[in-house]
């Protein structure tokens, strides 16, 4: 199977911003709280060993990828997950799942083919 030319310009705009996140596993881990509520800061630096300052970090780069969203509620400012950035990026990943099932196609119609030769 031939992959067709990828042009930067009909990427997400801000692809980079969202794999970049996800690349932590603290972030990806404060996202997997979030899916069950929102939580406040103090609330997400609970289950790690650092800071919240640490945690407030976190949120910023999750928030400049469009996958938090912090609200205010009177003097808390508790995050909220905001999952659409993640489906732009799946949608981009399910190009290359086209690749790997052709290739995996290929290499069932090679081991049949070999199968047979062999009997």
């Amino acid at each position: 199977m031939v992959m067709q030319q990828i042009n930067p310009s009909s990427q997400p705009e801000n692809l980079d911003a969202v794999f970049a996140a996800l690349a932590d596993p603290t972030r990806r881990a404060i996202l997997t709280r979030l899916a069950n509520g929102d939580a406040s800061v103090s609330e997400l630096a609970e289950p790690f060993h650092i800071s919240q300052p640490a945690v407030s970090k976190h949120l910023k780069v999750l928030e400049r990828a469009g996958l938090v969203e912090r609200a205010i509620d009177k003097q808390r400012r508790p995050a909220q997950l905001k999952a659409e950035p993640m489906h732009e990026a799946v949608k981009w990943l399910e190009e290359f799942s086209k690749f790997w099932s052709s290739s995996f196609d290929q290499l069932d119609d090679l081991l049949e083919e070999l199968k047979k030769s062999e009997s």
